[in-house]
């Protein structure tokens, strides 16, 4: 991954340099989208339950931005279902959007989806999660490696400030069809694994979940729990969803608060429990910004313009590299929590409810 990072405001974060439809992509063939066509903007989401950003903060943010810019978009949500993405897909496409912009589910309903948009002159966008071997004219997302790194340095800090020697770590991976789950696992492991050459932590468990499943995730975390008799000192969990699930297996074993648990996405109850005490961190992605750069691109595609970004991301399985814009995440600690609230990515109504009312003015909330 070819990094050097760009200032980014909420508006006007790609270079200009535009060229007209005719004029060659990343890839060597024809530029789609073309500024005769009234831009219409297609998003499919993955689904509803790996995560409450999907329909809580980026359709939302998305649907702003296109509004605001007065272009026409459709938004769904394939909730999991390969054959649903498709057939969305299929649908966009026919009702003439001009540009394409996914989440995919794995690499090859995300290849075959980009394939078709491109073969029938609709332009591209990764958004979010790279698709390996595919055709996308360009990728929207954060740094996810360095997500990764700074989960492992959380757990790293939470296990330090616990005073905790020689930490039984368990790690919970996201999905092994999400190219985002191994490069966050890249992360994590460039902080964690020389720790574990050295003796100075052991591994005790290492597992993926599929497609982000919560439910799953439990089930999994208490096998772990059980094999290693009740000894896990440290939870690496690649998102709060998941990280919840381990939580509840601690609760039902009166461990939550004495065993660090990470996460990812700043969602409110990943932030509860944060101010709990039974989450150590969580990763701040500001999803507004990349919306916001991902509107932005989209619109220009549909006008047939190419825009240097600036930066790629390497694709091993295309042997190419993508134009991509990159965003630098943030952890957040029970100490900066109220930094996600003033951003606006969580309202302190729904974050301070019940106990938490008490917790948030504990933690400077207002």
């Amino acid at each position: 991954m070819r990094k050097g990072f760009l200032t980014f405001a909420a508006v006007g974060l790609l270079a200009a340099g535009s060229m007209a439809a005719c004029g060659e992509n990343s890839d060597g063939g024809n530029q789609a989208g073309s500024s005769e066509k009234k831009p219409k903007i297609g998003v499919i989401l993955p689904d509803s339950k790996s995560s409450a950003r999907w329909e809580g903060a980026d359709r939302k943010f998305l649907k702003a931005a296109f509004d605001a810019a007065g272009v026409e978009s459709d938004i769904q949500n394939a909730q999991g279902d390969k054959t649903a993405f498709q057939t969305i897909a299929d649908q966009m496409i026919t009702n003439g959007v001009t540009v394409l912009m996914i989440v995919n589910l794995d690499d090859g309903t995300g290849k075959a989806v980009l394939d078709k948009a491109k073969s029938q002159g609709v332009g591209t966008i990764d958004y979010d999660r790279l698709t390996l071997g595919g055709s996308a004219q360009y990728y929207v997302s954060f740094d996810n490696e360095a997500v990764g790194k700074l989960q492992g340095e959380g757990l790293a800090k939470c296990l330090t400030d616990k005073g905790v020697k020689n930490p039984a770590i368990a790690y919970l991976n996201g999905s092994p069809t999400d190219n985002n789950a191994t490069l966050f696992k890249n992360g994590y492991d460039s902080v964690l694994k020389p720790k574990f050459d050295s003796k100075e932590y052991t591994k005790v468990a290492d597992d993926s979940v599929p497609g982000w499943d919560n439910t799953q995730a439990a089930t999994i975390f208490e096998q772990q729990l059980t094999k290693a008799g009740g000894k896990i000192d440290g939870v690496l969990a690649a998102n709060d969803g998941l990280g919840n699930a381990a939580i509840s297996v601690l609760k039902k074993n009166k461990l939550n608060g004495k065993v660090p648990v990470t996460g990812q996405d700043a969602t409110p109850e990943g932030l509860q429990n944060i101010l709990a005490g039974d989450q150590c961190m969580t990763v701040y992605k500001a999803v507004k910004k990349e919306a916001d750069a991902a509107a932005e691109l989209a619109i220009a595609v549909a006008k047939g313009e190419k825009k240097d970004t600036g930066q790629t991301v390497n694709d091993p399985k295309g042997n190419r590299d993508v134009p991509a814009v990159l965003l630098e995440p943030k952890a957040i600690y029970k100490d900066n929590v109220k930094d996600v609230v003033a951003d606006g990515y969580v309202t302190k109504d729904e974050l301070c409810t019940g106990d938490f009312v008490k917790l948030c003015t504990e933690a400077g909330i207002s």
